[in-house]
């Protein structure tokens, strides 16, 4: 073999050895991310707001666990001392196993402290699109959290005291389609109408939405907030560029996660607390987010 040969070879076998360490470090940072729970504050003033109130969003969990039996998300929940809980869906993985049982023992000990407001991502809403793989599951699921005080918001509205009104609207499954070679299907407001109703022109309306791609017409309806989640942050998140990729295969979208305004309205999207599938976060902690609602 010769000198340029052997120098060929070096570089390759050095090439090959910092690929594999880098791969490496990064699939421990994501173990690391995936199991680190990061607490992230928002503040949002209306003159809908009569008094003073905190809740915390939570979404797309995906059967993760923070500490045993989610002992670390509940104690960072009771640190906060939030007067509702409100989620957005996705508690489970349902991709053909449909097991809810750490959705329900989270839920149950939520509901026991806490108002707890629950809106369906696709995950839920796929137990009843696909009966001969789940049967009665959601109905099961669904009763049990009915029957320990949850307000489940199967398009439904419900109140959160005199000057809060909460709106679960589900999705259905085209809306949540893959759209790598096409754009989503788009959303006409009459279809939230239909279901929901007028919004709530009087009181503070939050919207539980779980998609965000369709903020628009979450805000023409009258959501003065809505909260969702569904892309999981983007799976890594890049300096100025954001989340690489959604579960619906969109690349570097701006509404991965963060706080978007539109004419006043504005919307929150989560990071989520858990994955599947592609089970990877990087740059991109799992959010437990915590609303103060200020009288303005």
């Amino acid at each position: 073999m010769t000198g340029t040969e052997n120098r060929a070879m070096g570089f390759w076998l050095g090439t090959g050895v910092l690929l594999a360490g880098a791969a490496a470090a990064c699939l421990l940072r994501s173990r690391y991310e995936r199991r680190t729970l990061s607490l992230e504050e928002t503040w949002i003033a209306s003159p809908k707001i009569k008094r003073d109130k905190t809740f915390v969003f939570l979404s797309d969990l995906h059967d993760n666990s923070f500490g045993t039996d989610n002992e670390e998300l509940l104690e960072a929940i009771a640190q906060v001392n939030p007067e509702a809980v409100l989620i957005g869906g996705d508690l489970m993985v349902t991709k053909g196993v449909g097991d809810t049982r750490i959705a329900l023992s989270l839920l149950r000990r939520l509901a026991a402290r806490y108002p707890v407001y629950y809106g369906n991502g696709n995950h839920e809403s796929r137990m009843k699109w696909e009966r001969e793989i789940y049967g009665r599951t959601y109905e099961a699921y669904r009763n049990q959290l009915k029957r320990w005080g949850v307000h489940y918001l199967e398009n439904d509205s419900a109140l959160w005291d005199e000057d809060v009104a909460v709106s679960g609207l589900e999705l259905s499954q085209r809306y949540y389609q893959k759209a790598f070679f096409w754009k989503p299907e788009p959303m006409d407001v009459r279809l939230i109408k239909a279901r929901l109703g007028e919004a709530d022109g009087k009181r503070f309306q939050i919207l539980l939405a779980h998609s965000p791609l369709y903020f628009d017409t979450y805000a023409a309806w009258g959501a003065d907030l809505t909260l969702a989640g569904h892309f999981h942050g983007g799976t890594i998140r890049l300096p100025l560029l954001g989340g690489v990729m959604t579960p619906q295969y969109q690349f570097f979208l701006p509404w991965c996660a963060g706080e978007f305004e539109k004419d006043g309205r504005r919307m929150l999207v989560s990071r989520g607390l858990g994955t599947h599938s592609v089970n990877i976060r990087l740059n991109n902690l799992p959010q437990l987010a915590v609303v103060h609602l200020k009288r303005e």
